[in-house]
This record gives C-alpha cells, sequence and structure tokens, in this order.
C-alpha cells in the first residue's frame, strides 16, 4: 500500500498528467459533439459516439509511457528503487495507479461523449438497452486501463522519452493498419494484433454499420477467433506478457 501511494503521489503531483488527461478527455468529448451536432439523428449511434475515444486513447498512452520514462531521463528513479529495492513491486505499484487513471478518464470519455450526444442529438435513437451497448460505452475503461499498461511497459523496455512515445503511439496507429498489408501473412496476423482486438472487445458484434472500421482505419467487425470478451483477454494478456517482460529486464540492468 505504502508503494501504492508514493506511485499515486509522484504521478499526480506534478501538472503534465492532469493536462494529458484532461485534453484526452476535453478533445474525446468535443469531437463526438461534433458527430452528433452534425450527423443524422437516423445515422447517429452509441457505437459513432464512441470512436472518438480513439483519439484520447493516443493521448493516455503517452502520459502513462512519460510516466516512467521521465524518471529514468531525470533520474528520480534511482532514489525510489533505493527506498525500495523489489524493482518489480515498484513497477507493478506503477501499473496498479496508471490502470486505474487511464481507466477512470476512459470511462469519463465515453460517458461524456454519450452523454453529450444524448443532448445535442434527443431525436437520435441512443437509448443503451442492450448489453453490447453497456459494454461498448464502459468497456472504454478497460481497454484504456489496459493500454495504459501496454504503453508502460513498453516505455520501461525502451526508457528513452522520444522513443517510447514513438513506439506506443505508432504501434496502433501505423504498424497495426500496415501489416495486414503483408501479402499472405498480413490477413492471418491480423486478428492477433493487440489494439485490433481491443477495437472488437469494444465494436464487435454491435451490429453496428457506422463503426465496421475505426480511427485507425482498421476494420472492428471482422473475423476474430474469439469472442468480445475474448478479444478483452488476449489484449490483457498482451499487456501482462510486456509488463513481466519488462519487471525481468529492470531487475538486470542498472538504473
Amino acid at each position: 500500500m505504502t508503494l501504492l501511494a508514493v506511485e499515486r503521489i509522484k504521478l499526480l503531483s506534478i501538472r503534465s498528467p492532469w493536462w494529458c488527461l484532461a485534453t484526452a478527455i476535453v478533445v474525446s468529448v468535443a469531437l463526438a459533439g461534433l458527430i452528433a451536432n452534425f450527423a443524422e439523428p437516423e445515422m447517429l449511434s452509441i457505437g459513432l459516439t464512441q470512436t472518438t475515444s480513439q483519439f484520447g486513447l493516443i493521448l493516455v498512452m503517452a502520459t502513462a509511457a512519460l510516466s516512467i520514462t521521465t524518471e529514468y531521463r531525470f533520474g528520480t528513479i534511482r532514489a525510489t528503487f533505493q527506498a525500495a529495492p523489489d524493482r518489480g513491486a515498484v513497477l507493478l505499484a506503477k501499473s496498479v495507479v496508471i490502470a486505474a487513471l487511464t481507466g477512470a478518464a476512459g470511462l469519463v470519455t465515453a460517458f461524456g461523449s454519450w452523454g453529450l450526444a444524448v443532448l445535442l442529438s434527443p431525436e437520435a435513437q441512443l437509448a443503451v438497452t442492450e448489453p453490447g451497448q453497456w459494454r461498448t460505452i464502459a468497456g472504454t475503461g478497460l481497454v484504456y486501463a489496459l493500454a495504459g499498461v501496454f504503453a508502460l511497459a513498453v516505455a520501461t523496455l525502451v526508457r528513452q522519452p522520444a522513443a517510447a512515445t514513438t513506439a506506443v503511439l505508432m504501434w496502433p496507429l501505423a504498424l497495426e493498419s500496415l501489416i495486414p498489408l503483408i501479402p499472405r501473412v498480413g490477413p492471418a496476423v491480423e486478428p492477433w494484433l493487440p489494439f485490433y482486438a481491443a477495437n472488437h472487445f469494444l465494436f464487435g458484434e454491435l451490429d453496428d454499420a457506422a463503426v465496421s472500421v475505426n480511427a485507425a482505419g482498421v476494420l472492428s467487425n471482422g473475423d476474430m477467433p474469439f469472442g468480445p470478451w475474448g478479444a478483452l483477454a488476449w489484449f490483457a494478456g498482451v499487456a501482462a506478457v510486456l509488463l513481466a517482460a519488462a519487471v525481468i529486464v529492470t531487475k538486470r540492468r542498472d538504473a
């Protein structure tokens, strides 16, 4: 509990995480508001209001990455490891704090986007009546939380702020859009890409043509080897493996 409190204080005592998370929420909700304001009511859907969360996800991942790389850059991680020699416990505590913070941001983003759309377009069919619709909205918090852990793990492995930020941004924005274009191999690998799986959890089996393509241009309702909850489990597994690798590497190398 002490490590959790320390990591929470370290993260929330500086302004940059607050600004990044606030920007992620405001931008995503504002874009959802624009869509609701200009879209025809019959075309507006719950799934469509949630597609803008993809933009906030990028900023949230950048925040998670910088939470560890700035400590390496300024050397404060050394003091942390001296005070708490169990480096694995430190990283686990940091991952819990990051997951809680980013997950909360995801929930605010999702419900804020949906709520604003309801206010701006009351004629649209935006009532939440099916479990899949609840999964699309509330599940954004789970995806944000796991994406935060994913970004934290990658940044811990890379350690350099610029390189880590580039890696966590290019992975969902570019890498997962390019891999499916590889002849023969790409289509077979595509369903196993982590953010493809995350999008399938949010939008798969939603019966919503408006979100058949997500913000990165990746089909979200395509064929998957498992259902939405299996897709979330796969995404969580990838994040867990990366975090385990980060713990092992951190224990073996100098701070």
